[in-house]
């Protein structure tokens, strides 16, 4: 109901308004604004985790927060150290503290390695509380006998694969046969398609069932509404970070900035993945099993 529209709309701009940001930076526009903005998700965090999921009384296993929070920023930690100096770069360092990240091809800023971090623990943290308080009466809880006497997590979802071949064929050959065709491979939204869709080829057919679908779609709802203001009012206007274009798609809205599509999905795959991959060690530790036996099942 919203982003069709939006899309619509957004498409209609034919010519970005966007100002070179070679214009900007000698007036530093925008001085340690990416580092404060973290406070976007910050804030939340600390919000949902020390006042309303105490209040509401919702009970959070440490331990399933703590495995899915380590494993998800593992993974982002890994796009930055590997693949940040091919994907985006970094043009005003007056925005940051001038810390650097251990990345391949030359640091990046540290408020990245943040970023992500402080990302997942906001989705997270915002599916459980609309799970246990919002949304409760469509949770399935830790105690529930489809939880508990949950078989093999670990299985094989043939449409999470077939989606995943598609839209990666599908942005190689646009990247390659459009009439805006440039050099490059489209490696960003590769990695994203992968990320994003390997729990859910692994785990979906067992945890669908202990998803809240609900609190799922508020959840993904609100962090893009959130990350797409955030890159395209200050990050890209400011130089906050950009996208290196040999490994973009080509596809970009021209309304905000020239913000390449891929910018659009990453957080829709974030909290895709997120979601599953909680509730799948949330099942395990509410089976009482071992990891072993929980996700590969039984001799």
């Amino acid at each position: 109901m919203i982003s069709a529209p939006a899309a619509i709309t957004l498409s209609t701009v034919r010519t970005s308004a966007y100002v070179p940001l070679t214009q900007l930076l000698p007036q530093n526009p925008s001085p340690y604004g990416y580092s404060v903005s973290l406070l976007i998700f910050v804030v939340p965090v600390v919000l949902i985790a020390f006042w309303f999921v105490p209040n509401d009384r919702i009970h959070i296993s440490r331990r399933s927060f703590g495995i899915t929070v380590i494993a998800l920023f593992i993974a982002g930690a890994a796009l930055d150290f590997f693949f940040a100096n091919r994907f985006f770069y970094f043009p005003n360092r007056n925005a940051v503290t001038g810390l650097p990240g251990p990345a391949l091809g030359g640091s990046v800023p540290i408020e990245e390695y943040f970023f992500y971090l402080t990302g997942f623990l906001a989705v997270l943290l915002l599916y459980i509380w609309l799970d246990g308080y919002w949304l409760s009466a469509y949770s399935v809880p830790e105690n529930d006998t489809r939880r508990i006497s949950a078989g093999r997590l670990i299985g094989f979802h043939p449409d999470s694969l077939i989606l995943a071949v598609v839209l990666v064929a599908a942005a190689i050959a646009y990247k390659r046969l459009s009439p805006a065709a440039s050099p490059g491979f489209p490696g960003y939204f590769t990695f994203l398609v992968l990320g994003s869709v390997s729990p859910s080829i692994a785990l979906f057919p067992a945890v669908r069932a202990m998803i809240n679908w609900r609190a799922l779609s508020l959840t993904l709802f609100l962090i893009v509404l959130i990350s797409l203001q955030w890159e395209a009012t200050l990050a890209l206007p400011y130089g906050w970070w950009g996208y290196q274009a040999n490994a973009m798609i080509g596809i970009s809205v021209r309304a905000w900035h020239g913000l390449p599509i891929e910018a659009v999905f990453v957080w829709i795959g974030v909290t895709y993945a997120t979601v599953i991959l909680y509730e799948a060690v949330r099942t395990w530790q509410a089976s009482g099993k071992s990891a072993r036996r929980a996700f590969l099942g039984e001799r």
